[in-house]
């Protein structure tokens, strides 16, 4: 359904309203998860040589996948993270310890195999396909920028980040890159992002939708202190009082407080869900881009799996918003989907548990008082 949508759709030549219908196809394309895959991982599991439940988060997963899977006896054919790039306007604004060139040095780094993400996802067996969603320098060679939206968003201590076309062709091209990656055979993806600055746009988002203070869901970022968390802080007052995004409005809190590569990654999340595959969550800012998915349409959060819990404070908001809460404590900020690569093999373990476990029927183990009929 969704490739013939990217076959016919030129992302960077259709006008808003003809962006706004393809994304709302997928929207309204993602259904419920399969209950009675549900029920039917959870039975097998049931039969399992423990007593039930004993092996708690481990069972969840496993119960989620089958049900996204729509069968009791879900398989990880391919795993991939997918890494969006992207710079802010706001930097301008003096809300991070590192400057703006960093976001490009880093990307490189990505391509040539040697970044943090590269390492975990390596050894989880998972690829990294890393997307230049909106830097603002160039790249070598230029196709590396083919799917860049515009040269980094507009500072939005000052207006919009992006118009709100810019904020559907960046949500589009996400979901493009998951459709891709889907039809490579990846069917367990997790969200990555680089971009000097994001953790500002990020907590903005956050504060729109929760109502929480900006003070509650803004962090140091890449290890701002004292004063200049508090400017850091004002700054993005300043952007939602002088943008007034509208909560009820997703795509224009995208638009007015987001990034380009926050937007691409709402864009993946929804492509999965409507395809049937599950998306882990890596930090505050796939939490924050989780967010605005799960306002387009609540039933993506039946397809999110978390990670760790960030040392951005924003990133428990985000997620209780969302009825969700995060599986590892590693005391982790660095994003590139670091946090969510280390999941790879806890699903892969939770579906291993229901194929390999012996039961109860075929061990000779006794069932005892703990064992739930």
């Amino acid at each position: 359904m969704n490739k013939e949508l990217f076959q016919k759709l030129s992302i960077k030549d259709a006008d808003e309203k003809e962006l706004e219908l393809a994304l709302n196809e997928i929207v309204n394309a993602i259904q419920k998860p399969d209950e009675a895959a549900a029920m039917g991982m959870e039975k097998r599991l049931n039969e399992k040589i423990k007593p039930t439940r004993s092996l708690g988060v481990l069972e969840d997963i496993a119960i989620q996948v089958a049900a996204i899977q729509a069968t009791p006896y879900p398989k990880i054919k391919g795993k991939a993270v997918l890494l969006m790039a992207g710079d802010h306007g706001v930097v301008k604004e003096g809300v991070s310890a590192a400057p703006q060139e960093v976001t490009v040095q880093l990307f490189y780094s990505y391509l040539n195999g040697g970044g943090g993400i590269n390492i975990l996802s390596n050894h989880a067996g998972a690829e990294v396909i890393s997307t230049d969603i909106g830097m603002a320098g160039p790249l070598n060679p230029p196709e590396l920028m083919k799917n860049r939206i515009k040269n980094g968003t507009d500072n939005i201590g000052q207006g919009p980040a992006m118009t709100r076309k810019e904020a559907l062709q960046a949500m589009l091209t996400g979901a493009k890159i998951a459709s891709d990656a889907i039809g490579s055979g990846y069917n367990l993806l997790a969200t990555g992002e680089v971009g000097i600055g994001n953790t500002t746009p990020s907590a903005a988002i956050i504060s729109v939708f929760t109502g929480c203070s900006v003070e509650e869901v803004a962090g140091s970022g890449t290890g701002l202190k004292d004063d200049a968390l508090a400017h850091k802080q004002s700054i993005i007052k300043k952007a939602i009082e002088i943008n007034k995004p509208n909560p009820n409005d997703p795509i224009d809190v995208l638009t007015k407080v987001g990034g380009l590569e926050i937007a691409a990654i709402v864009g993946a999340i929804l492509q999965a869900s409507a395809q049937n595959v599950p998306t882990i969550l890596d930090g505050v800012i796939s939490s924050a881009a989780a967010l605005v998915a799960s306002k387009l349409n609540p039933l993506t959060i039946e397809y999110m799996i978390t990670s760790h819990c960030s040392e951005e404070k924003g990133e428990l908001v985000a997620l209780g918003e969302m009825g969700l809460e995060p599986r590892l404590f590693f005391n982790m900020r660095l994003g590139e989907g670091t946090g969510a690569s280390l999941m790879f093999p806890i699903v892969e373990a939770a579906i291993k548990v229901a194929d390999e476990m012996a039961t109860f029927e075929n061990s000779g183990v006794s069932t005892g008082e703990f064992k739930t009929k």
